[in-house]
């Protein structure tokens, strides 16, 4: 019979359940709280299914069964190897793949040469290619937000340098640059310090829940400025009169304010009534409260198209018409680039929310190419939005070139001058 560590009770012969599984420790007390909640085999019941199989193997002929608290191994002969499906519970494991246990000839689980503790081999539940591809993906994502999060700096700097494009719109860019540079530093903190690190996602400790909240908080303002942008394009455009200072401010509580409230629903929705598998790793796991993040980023975007479609309509008007328009910040034509540049980036930014319900299925031939046209589109949002609104920026470009024409200027050898001088002496 076997006791309640899951040995058989064979001339006092108990085995230590502690192993080394391939890179990935599975010792039952590091285990404990994966043991618990998400092993669907758990050592109780390992007990219970090896105490209904035990076999009449010849004492030294065989391995006796054992937990190693991740899988049940059953008694297996001596010089054979036990097979058991892969968890489901660990990160990265394939459960339609096996893992195995070896069983020496002298009647001995194979233990670890470096350990000299018994080993089950889970190394064949990681899929290699899947492995190479979620690895590729993942290398564009840190490129992307990291190209995109030097062009947001260097549009921030370049805005707040020169005085002279300070006004209304100019401010409202500033706030999207910052919400985007906010969001690609903590989208590059996720990817580089908790993506990699197994024993954070295990353990998923308040801290990194916390950036998964105030991540996904900042990803949502991205969405909340741009409508922020269409509605004081809108508004400029239509209304007649209007105190722009007063809007600025409404719009400034909304950008912020809007996605503070979203978030806070979700994050209580999630964190009180979650099952266990939304709340472990670090809230990672796609869940069902994503349509709370969800559906008001689809809002966002749906009024903010009507917005630009009523833009259209009041342009092409006054187009037609002798009167020309006038911003707060200078002639029209800087407003019909604002206009332009938002008309360009609301679809771009919604692209990846376009293209969820058309997400092919795991194993898809069209996976991979889904995976890497979303990290494209996610990860470079912000170079897309710094070289709209900045970079290819009339007034930006007008004033850069101006400093670099006085630069250079101020730095050119004053030599007619100094002919003068001589020969005024002369």
């Amino acid at each position: 019979m076997y006791d309640n560590k899951g040995n058989i009770n064979n001339n006092n012969n108990n085995r230590n359940n502690h192993t080394e599984n391939g890179s990935i420790s599975s010792d039952r007390t590091a285990n404990r709280t994966s043991f618990f909640f998400t092993n669907l085999l758990g050592e109780a019941e390992c007990i219970e299914r090896l105490n209904r199989t035990a076999t009449n193997f010849e004492p030294g002929k065989y391995c006796p069964g054992t937990f190693d608290g991740w899988l049940c191994w059953p008694d297996t002969a001596a010089g054979s190897t036990a097979y058991e499906r892969c968890p489901d519970f660990v990160t990265g494991f394939e459960p339609s793949r096996y893992a195995h246990k070896e069983c020496g000839h002298d009647g001995e689980w194979f233990r670890h040469p470096l350990t000299n503790k018994t080993w089950s081999n889970y190394t064949k539940c990681v899929n290699i290619d899947d492995l190479e591809l979620k690895h590729s993906v993942n290398l564009i994502y840190i490129s992307g937000y990291s190209i995109s999060l030097v062009a947001i700096l260097l549009s921030l700097a370049i805005l707040g340098y020169f005085k002279s494009l300070r006004c209304a719109r100019i401010t409202l860019h500033m706030n999207l640059f910052i919400s985007f540079a906010a969001n690609n530093s903590l989208w590059l903190l996720w990817y580089l310090v908790v993506m990699p690190d197994a024993a954070l996602l295990h353990d998923n400790p308040p801290s990194c829940r916390a950036l998964h909240i105030v991540l996904h908080y900042f990803l949502l303002t991205n969405y909340s400025w741009m409508l922020c942008e269409g509605f004081y394009l809108h508004t400029v455009l239509v209304a007649a009169f209007i105190s722009e200072k007063k809007l600025v401010k409404w719009l400034i509580a909304f950008g912020w304010g809007a996605p503070a409230i979203v978030i806070l629903v979700y994050a209580l929705a999630r964190g009180l009534a979650g099952t266990i598998n939304d709340t472990m790793h670090c809230w990672m796991n796609p869940a069902n409260f994503d349509n709370i993040l969800v559906v008001p980023v689809c809002i966002f975007m749906f009024l903010n198209l009507i917005f630009l479609c009523n833009i259209v309509r009041v342009v092409l008007l006054k187009l037609n018409a002798p009167v020309s328009l006038q911003g707060s910040c200078g002639p029209s034509r800087t407003v019909l680039q604002a206009f332009r540049a938002t008309l360009l980036l609301v679809p771009l930014l919604g692209l990846q929310y376009i293209l969820i319900p058309f997400r092919p299925h795991p194993g898809h031939s069209w996976e991979h190419t889904y995976e890497v046209i979303s990290a494209f589109v996610a990860s470079f949002q912000g170079l897309c939005v710094a070289t709209f609104f900045c970079f290819f920026n009339s007034e930006v470009i007008a004033q850069v070139k101006r400093k670099w024409r006085t630069m250079c200027f101020s730095n050119r050898p004053r030599a007619n001058s100094y002919t003068a001088t001589q020969v005024s002496m002369r």
